[in-house]
This record gives C-alpha cells, structure tokens and sequence, in this order.
C-alpha cells in the first residue's frame, strides 16, 4: 500500500471507505472495486488502495453515493454448533444464520468457538469493535463453567493468582464458586485477555476439564434474560458503557 500523501485531510483507502459504511465486508468490497462498481468522483477507480478524501470525494457504488449507514449494535445469544464466521466451506451453521432480520452487514465483537454459548455482539460500527475486541483496553468477560470435576478451593485460588499455559502466566481472574453438585463445579470466572480458548485452558491448568461454556457478560452487559438463539439491540446507554471501557473489577 502506497503512504497517504502529506497533510491533515482525513484520508482512508477506498475500500476502508466501504467497508466503514456499513455496506460489506473488506473483501466483499475489493471485488466491488475490482469488478468496476466503484467510482470516486465519476472517475473509474479499480484500486483498493486508492486514498479518498472524506470531506472533498464523492464515492458512488454502482452509481449510487455512499453514506454512512445507521449503526447497529446487536447482542446475540449465541448457542453451541454455530461458527463465528460469515461463511463455512463445510457448510455448518453460523452467527451469521441468526441475525438475517437484521438487514444491515455487521460484524462480531471478537469471537466464541464453536462449542461455546453466550453472549456476542455484533455491529456495522467498526470504530465499536475495535474499542471494545482490542485486548489493550482490556474489558472484563465473564463466563459461566461446568467443570469435569469438583474443584478444591485451591484450584480457584490458581486461578484467581494465575496459572501458566503455553503462551505465558495469566493474569489473576475474578473466581466464583456457584455451586457443586455431586460430581461438577459450577463457577462464574472473568478475565480481561483474550488468549485463544482461554478459559478451559486455564481450567486445565488446575487439572480439570470445561464441559460448558457459556460467556454471560462482558464489561457490565449482561446476557439476562434473552432467549438462545436470540438478539436485541444495544441501548444508547449499553453502548456507552462498553466504549467506557468496563474493566476487571477490583
């Protein structure tokens, strides 16, 4: 990619410019550009990379000008089997197949595997994503575990001081015992990194096993009383506190 040329002017490559406004996907928008849909003042332009000038271009899409769109921030109740990607070679089902009444192109806040259900959010405010997914600004994440096995208060003591996985200690966690049953520990668990598979890797570390995951919070946002499978949109007021940065508590 070429540097921007010199000065102030609030500059972005043409695809960003898409992309931000809510109309696809940056790949989705090289193929636009790519394939002759795309104009910047009239002029033809099949560069991805091409600078535009927010305050000064006009960028149309198939000869209609861009807007901005109306941003979306959607909370999912994400169930178990479903992928957090927009499409499966292998044709499994994703996030992707819930929100389809949603009208808009959003995109996840982070990601949850596949065999974990919870809370995920979803928006076409790219600015949004990387305020509250960025594990610099470390937002809280809470999760709901059913272990493998009864967990001794030691074992929540490691985890609450950091335990050592492959990629390095942790940072100490905000443990709860919910409950036992006869065989399982319940525990509520939050972190603020975003290491891969974090959390049963954490409880692997003490010596047991996650049979089910669930992420009921992040920051102060909670999942609550939503159906599985189902998603609302944010309030103002919700959108605020995330973009505060909701940090492990102390």
């Amino acid at each position: 990619m070429k540097p921007p040329p010199p000065g102030n002017r609030p500059l972005k490559t043409l695809e960003r410019v898409l992309s931000k406004a809510g109309l696809g996907s940056r790949t989705e928008a090289r193929k636009w550009i790519g394939t002759g849909r795309v104009r910047v003042n009239g002029k033809l332009v099949q560069t991805p990379d091409h600078w535009v000038d927010l305050e000064r271009d006009a960028v149309t899409l198939d000869d209609k000008p861009i807007r901005a769109r109306k941003k979306i921030y959607l909370l999912l109740y994400k169930p178990t089997g479903y992928l957090t990607t927009y499409k499966d070679p292998q044709g499994r089902p994703t996030v992707y197949d819930l929100i389809r009444d949603a009208g808009e192109w959003m995109v996840p806040v982070g990601r949850l595997d596949q065999d974990t259900s919870g809370l995920l959010l979803l928006t076409n405010d790219t600015q949004f994503v990387e305020g509250v997914a960025n594990p610099e600004h470390k937002i809280a994440k809470t999760y709901l575990v059913k272990s493998s096995t009864l967990v001794s208060d030691q074992q929540i003591d490691r985890l609450r001081e950091g335990v050592v996985l492959a990629d390095g200690a942790t940072q100490p966690a905000v443990v709860r015992r919910v409950r036992d049953s006869a065989k399982y520990s319940f525990l509520e668990i939050t972190i603020c990194e975003g290491r891969n598979r974090q959390v049963r890797r954490m409880v692997e570390a003490i010596g047991s096993r996650v049979l089910k995951l669930v992420r009921i919070g992040i920051g102060g946002l909670r999942i609550g009383e939503l159906p599985i499978g189902k998603h609302r949109e944010l309030t103002a007021e919700e959108v605020q506190m995330l973009l505060g940065k909701s940090r492990l508590p102390d």
